[in-house]
């Protein structure tokens, strides 16, 4: 567990004061619980002694204990392929199985990420016609946004995927409108200027931000009104979006299926609409 999984699953007992800590802490995580004892207690409005009850809690011997566990994070949130191969479980025997094994791990710990209710609410939420819909990822991750939007396109309207040039993100900021959706895709090695764009997103245009991310989450959460946390390593040098892929897919499967009068005639104009340059 992370260190924000303690707080979180710890949260029913706390004290006012502990919520205030807690919050605290979560605003700006992890960097809030790497700050001196004295100074987190200023600005939670607290003392010293709350805060080592508080790490007690929540599982940690001491504060130290609980800062080395948040600087644990940071390291696995920086960590490059060259890192993590020299970290890395060999994959044993037949290679494709063993590691397709691996796989179906990830895809069996993303059911237990993401409740029904969250799905069913998501679902919901890129069905709705009302909302346009805007999608981006990171350097390898926007992969996932490009797939999910491309399908999406083929259910609805007014969905638009985000060009990888920042450049170009105000044009696309100036459409949202309050309750349209920003859906990110950000992944350890977190991109700043994918933060500050769901950010402006959320304050200034007054749209809702759908993250997917891993159990460390990107700073983009502190922004987002739903977050997919789904699991990503496969203890070798890649991470695996086995999972994110698996959540993307049965999600588009759901509102098509859910909307399929609609939908069904939104595939057949766009097929007809179709130009076979190659005929």
């Amino acid at each position: 567990m992370t260190v924000r999984d303690q707080i979180e699953a710890h949260s029913t007992d706390f004290t006012a004061t502990e919520r205030r800590l807690s919050t605290t802490l979560l605003l700006d995580y992890p960097f809030a619980g790497l700050e001196p004892i004295q100074t987190l207690a200023e600005r939670a409005k607290t003392s010293a002694p709350s805060i080592s009850r508080f790490v007690s809690k929540i599982g940690f011997q001491s504060f130290q204990d609980f800062q080395r566990h948040l600087i644990d994070e940071l390291k696995q949130i920086q960590t490059s392929p060259v890192e993590r191969k020299s970290m890395s479980k060999p994959v044993d025997g037949a290679y494709m199985s063993s590691f397709l094994d691996r796989v179906s791990d990830i895809l069996e710990e993303s059911t237990q990420a993401i409740s029904e209710a969250q799905f069913e609410r998501i679902c919901q939420m890129l069905s709705d016609p009302k909302r346009s819909l805007y999608f981006i990822g990171g350097r390898m991750s926007d992969t996932l946004m490009q797939y999910m939007s491309r399908h999406l396109r083929q259910i609805r309207q007014k969905v638009y995927h985000l060009p990888s040039d920042p450049e170009m993100w105000p044009e696309y900021l100036l459409r949202m409108k309050a309750k349209d959706i920003l859906v990110i895709a950000d992944f350890r090695r977190y991109q700043s200027n994918l933060n500050h764009l769901a950010r402006k997103a959320a304050e200034e245009r007054k749209a809702q931000v759908v993250l997917m991310t891993d159990h460390w989450m990107s700073p983009v959460s502190r922004h987002a009104s739903e977050i997919l946390a789904v699991p990503i390593n496969t203890n070798t040098l890649w991470d695996s979006y086995s999972g994110a892929f698996a959540v993307i897919e049965a999600t588009l499967t759901n509102i098509a299926d859910s909307h399929w009068e609609t939908t069904k005639q939104r595939i057949e104009h766009w097929d007809s609409m179709r130009l076979d340059f190659g005929e």
